[in-house]
């Protein structure tokens, strides 16, 4: 067994799910903290889901502990639970109006009339749909629908609620508007959350912490500003956000800097990183952290010369694919603080690409 927080209010012990051969989740350990909400983030087929209905008590772990509050749910039957979950669909029934919808959880428990209209009327507030209470569901918007579909959740003061690709069915805009309405209605209750995304910027805008995961496994457990400037693996670097990967050489490695040698520029970092001279390593290098200019940077490290290929106008920033002399591409995101610039960049211009010291990220894995 793994090492474990005893004051952590969720507790996932060397968990697997074995189907017949195929590990779904490998041995995976993460402590969250009462009130938090945290993220398991990864593309398809990546075990996230698994694990969100391992928690759910939809499936049961072939090994390992899960533990709520002190309370180990074993064998426990979701209806036992103390927790719960918002999938994608919503699933709201479409023949209730919005108010019997959210009241269905606490008809089933059985508690009485007054508490029941007590505890709708508490939701309805919370999500700002009172007016909308006797509406169909076809009768709302996508991402009113959302929002009726996390009263529900909330209305039985779960103590997990477990949230499956919540924004997924709203068009980006919508989605990116809801995401911080979501979060705010969720601190607000101070329910612990657990959800599921294979959305990168949903998981940075929601979630004060992160596990990106990949075949079964965590590869990287943070915070979102960590995870995305400092990647503990080329995958997790890919994975979030855009990224420049250059493969390398160490060539210096010293307590406060190294060096590495690429095809197309020699780099310095400020930074050792306890290498072998010699061994290969990959530079991570983001597309916002690069600068461009028309003549050579004085530093002879740093700096590569390109030729402009391609540009994507994106309103708040431009983003440049330049050519480099090995052939390869590198892509630079550049800012558009003002409406025009002075000296624009365009297509065929031949340019220098420069950025700091402490801008890359140097990976072994």
């Amino acid at each position: 067994m793994s090492a474990a927080d005893p004051s952590a209010f969720l507790q996932i012990q060397d968990v697997v799910k074995d189907f017949d051969g195929f590990i779904a989740v490998d041995n995976v350990s993460l402590d969250i903290a009462k009130g938090e909400i945290f993220a398991l983030l990864g593309s398809s087929g990546c075990g996230k889901s698994t694990l969100l209905r391992m928690l759910a008590g939809f499936e049961t772990p072939t090994s390992g502990r899960i533990v709520l509050d002190g309370v180990e749910l074993g064998s426990m039957p979701p209806y036992q639970r103390p927790m719960n979950m918002m999938f994608q669909s919503y699933a709201l029934f479409p023949h209730l109006s919005v108010w019997d919808n959210i009241a269905f959880g606490l008809k089933r428990e059985g508690l009485p009339k007054e508490r029941i209209a007590e505890r709708v009327e508490a939701m309805l507030k919370l999500v700002q749909l009172g007016k909308y209470a006797k509406r169909k569901p076809h009768q709302l918007s996508g991402g009113q629908q959302q929002r009726v579909a996390l009263a529900r959740s909330l209305a039985k003061q779960p103590q997990l609620l477990l949230l499956d690709e919540p924004l997924g069915a709203l068009d980006k805009k919508l989605r990116e508007e809801t995401q911080i309405e979501l979060v705010n209605i969720i601190e607000s209750v101070g329910v612990t959350c657990v959800m599921v995304t294979h959305d990168q910027e949903e998981a940075m805008t929601m979630a004060g912490r992160i596990a990106v995961m990949s075949e079964g496994r965590f590869l990287q457990v943070g915070a979102p500003g960590d995870i995305y400037e400092t990647p503990a693996t080329r995958f997790v670097a890919d994975f979030i956000g855009n990224v420049n990967l250059m493969d390398g050489t160490l060539d210096v490695d010293e307590a406060d800097h190294c060096i590495i040698g690429s095809a197309d520029c020699r780099h310095y970092v400020g930074h050792g990183i306890t290498g072998v001279v010699g061994m290969p390593v990959t530079v991570a290098l983001r597309p916002e952290k690069i600068h461009l200019s028309r003549h050579k940077p004085g530093d002879d490290f740093n700096s590569v010369a390109g030729t402009i290929k391609e540009m994507a106008y994106f309103g708040s920033f431009t983003v440049y694919h330049l050519e480099l002399p090995s052939g390869a591409r590198l892509k630079v995101s550049l800012a558009n603080v003002q409406r025009h610039r002075d000296d624009e960049f365009t297509w065929g211009d031949a340019v220098w690409a420069h950025w700091s010291r402490s801008s890359h990220v140097v990976l072994t894995q």
